[in-house]
């Protein structure tokens, strides 16, 4: 009989053994996001990114996208957290320490009697697949901590396109404001020879004086707008916020809207969106996390190996055996298994609360942007063609005497109203082509197919 025990009891141990040191598919799930993780370690931005962009023309809206998502702190901060969450991986499957116990008899120490000691050597093997199942839970929190890079990467990406278009707008506006001091000035002329030759009154050149002033106002506040910006930009670049930056060329290439498929990129962000792919990690976690909290009430097992001097025969000084842990607390492990259900059931309303607003948030993104395109078109082909005959036909009107110069004043006001109202529209249309990109998940201000940007 006690044969018999001790050979199921061997047994046993050799089945906890296999299991602890078994390795199967579930545990290298993570192989691809160590690869990946390596892969995307940043090259040290050293220095104060003095020389970026230098011998560049123009600012480009790519380069400055990847030039600040590869300084970016909060990037390498969010890098980090990923990675100390795939640490977590290995340690979550691995077996305790083995422990080592030795004990000696005090009295045999000075006495006659022989030294007696003891030394043990055990280690605790957990009932099988509990530490796959730590394992993926470790491997989610990782997946979802990926997904928290992810959503950084893209929130930069879009906060440094939306400066771009900032940059490109004061600029436009800029040029607008020295095409009208420009326009201003003929027009000043023109009126100084009409009241020379009596046709019209010493106010007309004062009016256009007075808006060659404004002009100048606006100019100010302009060129501290710039300023603003391009400080802001150089704090996303870890750069002296008064450093030069190149100007943004002079011809933006339209944003693309004609392929703009709200059903289409609605899937597509469903299959790409890193908040969402975070969210089901953590719905996959949770589920591990219920399966974990039931192989609890299954015991571990703990296998030790003795040597005690103190017995007589020699044939008992040496001891193997096994312990069992008496799972007696079931109220506990119910509890745990109650809560890692409650949790799961969070993760999954979670899940489908972010599918139902990412479909939304596509919808309305698309929306947003054929609404731009459409006003960029009417300005373009109806507004501005209309303001420039305006003021061709107030300033004629003007010099043949069929109008007073406040008409051609009110022309000038508004062709530059309506201009600035385009490179106003045209931004907004780049905005919220980048804020269509975010949605989808694609990084705002790269090339990606399909039409958006």
């Amino acid at each position: 009989m006690v044969k018999e025990a001790a050979a199921w009891s061997a047994r046993l141990c050799l089945l906890f053994a296999v299991a602890a040191c078994g390795s199967s598919a579930a545990e290298q799930r993570d192989d691809g996001m160590l690869v990946e993780l390596a892969r995307q370690r940043p090259a040290a931005a050293s220095g104060d990114g003095r020389d970026l962009f230098a011998g560049d023309a123009s600012l480009d809206r790519t380069r400055l996208v990847e030039a600040v998502l590869a300084r970016s702190p909060d990037i390498e901060a969010a890098r980090q957290a990923w990675r100390a969450a795939l640490a977590e991986v290995p340690a979550a499957r691995s077996l305790e320490d083995p422990m080592l116990t030795y004990e000696l008899a005090p009295l045999s120490v000075a006495g006659d009697a022989p030294f007696g000691q003891r030394v043990e050597l055990s280690q605790k093997l957990p009932w099988p697949g509990k530490r796959r199942l730590a394992g993926e839970v470790a491997v989610a929190e990782a997946e979802a901590m990926k997904g928290e890079l992810d959503s950084v990467r893209l929130e930069l990406a879009l906060m440094a396109s939306n400066l771009y278009d900032d940059l490109v707008l004061v600029g436009r506006s800029i040029e607008v404001n020295q095409q009208h001091q420009q326009l201003l000035a003929e027009l000043k002329k023109a009126a100084e020879a009409q009241y020379v030759a009596g046709r019209a009154s010493q106010q007309d050149p004062l009016q256009a004086e007075v808006e060659l002033g404004e002009l100048e106002r606006d100019r100010i506040m302009l060129d501290a707008e710039k300023d603003a910006v391009v400080a802001e930009l150089n704090g996303l670049l870890r750069r002296d916020p008064a450093a030069a930056l190149p100007a943004p060329p002079a011809e933006e290439p339209p944003a693309a809207v004609a392929s703009v498929d709200s059903g289409a990129l609605a899937d597509e962000a469903l299959a790409t969106r890193p908040e969402l792919r975070a969210q089901a990690a953590r719905t996959r976690g949770a589920r591990a996390a219920i399966d974990a909290a039931d192989r609890d009430f299954y015991p571990d097992l703990e296998l030790m190996g003795s040597y005690d001097s103190m017995w007589d025969m020699p044939e008992h000084r040496w001891m193997v055996g096994v312990g069992i842990e008496i799972p007696l607390q079931r109220g506990r492990r119910r509890a745990a298994v109650d809560k890692a259900e409650a949790m799961t059931a969070r993760a999954r309303s979670e899940e489908d609360r972010l599918r139902s607003g990412i479909r939304a948030e596509v919808e309305r993104a698309a929306v947003r942007a054929r609404e731009a395109a459409r006003l960029v078109r009417l300005i373009e082909e109806r507004l501005l063609p209309a303001a420039r005959d305006q003021v061709k036909a107030a300033s004629a009107g003007f010099v043949t005497g069929k109008n007073e110069f406040v008409t051609v004043i009110a022309a000038e006001n508004n062709l530059r109203k309506v201009e600035l109202e385009l490179h106003h529209a045209r931004t907004d249309l780049s905005r919220r082509m980048a804020a269509l990109d975010r949605a989808v998940g694609r990084i705002p201000g790269l090339a990606h197919d399909g039409g958006v940007r």
